[in-house]
């Protein structure tokens, strides 16, 4: 810190008997003259001082003859608090700014002498204190004496300073003063209690408990539960009164697991969150894909990943569906739901006799999901039950399909507010179930027309299958499906003699067809031919056509974007494109299995930048969108972008208005 002082000036009056000027040897008329001067000028010579007689001045041999003039001019020095030895090019290293930066102010100050001392003034308060303990240590005597000094009669001895031990140190300390805290609260309520007990009170006290415990767990049920639920539920309810209660500690467990899991999975949640790839800055339009988590069932070993689809309310959520496509090794299947939050172990486990092959969870009550089985049969879970039975399954004799049911659509409730889900199968059919009290009810839509190959007489024996299944966003009575002949038909809920269009979509089996979920005329669809679409249902030829040199098994939209979608195919690799960048190719080429491991489904997030893969193995893998594929436009200075689904229809009709 640096200190001003004022600059002074000294001013120095030059005499003739200062040795700055040359003299004449000296003789005797120098001692009085000099004298005389000092008088005029109020110095005292001393005369009367030993020391000052005798003493001759000395010039020089090389002293300067100055005139009077010259003598008698006054030299102005200027003192400053510079010090001029102290360093001008100082440098410090500036961590706000991040370099090194040269210091102006430098200290000018400079130590000529320094001397502590430990002299106290014997008037202040620490010197009279002293000097009183001092005088009480000398009445009192002190137990070092000298061996050979007498102590004379009648007089008091005197104590000799030790001169080994001379030093008195001292320190005054400041005591902290107790200090004490209370509070008064109300004594809390007291009451007695006083009964007796025996064993058939006891015995009684149980039995009512249990019966409690049984109108409690009733009144939770759903409105019409299953006769064999409800076998099943009273025999928990007696093993568990048998059994201690081990639910209370499953709570408690879940946290620790998840405490467990988010240690070993530090390093990917940090990922998730906060990892942005700084490369994208120098590849220009293309992005990479960040894997995260992995997700593998140890017991469903052998299974492929039929099914995805994420939990709308929950978007850490998402179930999977397992089973196979192969005809020869139809076993079992399984339904496993997985949360972000625990990569390790399922949330939920539910074994199928059949395996599973779609899966859909309802937007608005999450804890229902619709599957549909290999055998024909659709069931409906509730996730808040503990039983693995499902709530709901279909049956021969309420209008179970003869063909593995490919996928299954949650719609909105009807009009007597009863849940309701749309299903297509091998079988050609497209069929509503209606959940109604303790039964599904099941009502034929339409059926698939027959392929123009097959001969007149078989066209009612062989069933054109349908493949994948979709509602339009914003009006719900228009669907598509897509079919193993590779057309796709457009159909209505209202109109159940014929389909109201036919696209020749592909050369094969159509995989997935989905509606564009911000336009209501463009829809995507990709087949098994290599060839991914995107069509303006308006006109019967597709707008842009992608070829991805490998059998393409599913491909999704972006929920953040119009112009985004990505597509797996059977060679283990995830393309992602965006329309309105790149036109042509695509923006992420990216292998994210092993070799002979083939992709089959592919699902975005709803809110987060990630998506999810499943492979033929059982595995699912959750990757992270770099920068670059997920862009939005730059914000100007003191304008805000318009944001909503318009900006987003707007942005997807300049891009199909720029083609017609």
């Amino acid at each position: 810190m640096s200190v001003s002082y004022k600059v002074g000036t000294v001013k120095s009056k030059q005499s003739p008997n200062v040795n700055t000027q040359p003299k004449a040897p000296v003789v005797k008329g120098v001692k009085t003259t000099g004298k005389k001067k000092d008088e005029e000028e109020g110095i005292d010579t001393a005369d009367g001082e030993e020391w000052m007689q005798g003493k001759t001045l000395v010039k020089p041999p090389d002293q300067l003859d100055l005139t009077e003039e010259e003598l008698k001019e006054e030299i102005t020095r200027v003192l400053t608090a510079n010090n001029p030895n102290a360093p001008q090019n100082v440098v410090r290293y500036s961590f706000k700014e991040g370099c090194y930066k040269t210091i102006v102010f430098v200290d000018q100050m400079a130590i000529h002498f320094e001397l502590e001392g430990n002299l106290v003034h014997k008037e202040s308060d620490e010197g009279r204190r002293l000097m009183a303990k001092h005088t009480e240590r000398e009445d009192c005597g002190g137990d070092e004496r000298l061996e050979n000094v007498p102590i004379k009669p009648g007089k008091r001895e005197q104590k000799v300073t030790n001169q080994f031990n001379f030093i008195d140190r001292a320190s005054q300390t400041l005591n902290n003063l107790p200090r004490e805290i209370s509070c008064q609260t109300e004594p809390p309520p007291r009451a007695n209690f006083s009964a007796t007990a025996n064993q058939w009170e006891i015995y009684d006290f149980y039995v009512e408990e249990l019966q409690r415990r049984e109108k409690s767990k009733e009144k939770q049920e759903s409105q019409f539960p299953n006769k064999e639920e409800d076998r099943s539920k009273k025999k928990m309810i007696q093993a568990e009164a048998q059994s201690d209660d081990i639910s209370q500690l499953a709570k408690p467990a879940e946290i620790i697991e998840r405490m467990v899991n988010q240690n070993i999975f530090d390093e990917v949640a940090q990922d998730f969150m906060y990892f942005e790839d700084a490369a994208d800055e120098f590849r220009g339009e293309k992005g990479t894909l960040l894997p995260l988590w992995k997700f593998q069932y140890d017991k469903a070993k052998g299974l492929s990943v039929t099914a995805l689809c994420w939990n709308h309310i929950y978007s850490d959520l998402f179930a999977v569906g397992l089973g196979s496509y192969e005809f020869t090794q139809q076993e079992r299947g399984m339904l496993l739901f997985y949360t972000l939050k625990n990569p390790s172990f399922p949330e939920f486990i539910f074994n199928t006799d059949s395996g599973v092959m779609c899966v859909d969870i309802h937007e608005q009550l999450s804890y229902l999901v619709a599957v549909g089985l290999y055998d024909g049969c659709v069931s409906v879970y509730d996730l808040r039950k503990k039983s693995d039975q499902p709530m709901y399954n279909s049956i021969a004799s309420s209008g179970k399909h003869t063909g593995a049911v490919w996928q299954v659509k949650w719609q909105k409730d009807d009009l007597d507010s009863n849940h309701n889900f749309f299903s297509v199968s091998t079988d050609g059919r497209v069929v509503s179930w209606t959940l109604v009290k303790h039964e599904i009810v099941f009502t034929d839509i339409i059926k698939l027309p027959p392929v123009d190959k097959v001969p007149d007489d078989l066209k009612n024996v062989v069933a054109t299958a349908g493949t994948s299944l979709d509602f339009h966003k914003q009006k719900d009575h228009h669907f598509l499906v897509g079919t193993e002949a590779g057309k796709i038909h457009k159909g209505s809920k209202y109109y159940s003699s014929k389909f109201l269009e036919m696209y020749d979509a592909h050369f094969m089996t159509v995989s997935c067809v989905r509606w564009n979920p911000f336009h209501p005329n463009v829809f995507i669809s990709c087949g098994w031919d290599w060839m991914v679409k995107i069509w303006d249902h308006t006109i019967n030829s597709p707008v842009f056509t992608f070829e991805l040199k490998s059998s393409v098994t599913d491909v999704a939209w972006s929920p953040h974007s119009s112009t985004v979608f990505a597509a797996v195919t059977a060679d283990g690799k995830v393309h992602v494109f965006d329309l309105s960048i790149n036109k042509y190719e695509a923006l992420c080429q990216q292998k994210v299995v092993s070799k002979k491991t083939r992709l089959l489904h592919i699902e975005f997030n709803p809110v987060h930048p990630i998506i999810i893969v499943g492979d033929d193995r059982g595995r699912v893998i959750s990757l992270k969108l770099s920068p670059n594929l997920r862009k939005k436009p730059k914000e100007k200075k003191g304008q805000e972008l318009p944001k909503g689904p318009e900006v987003e229809i707007a942005k997807m009709e300049q891009l199909l208005s720029s083609l017609r």
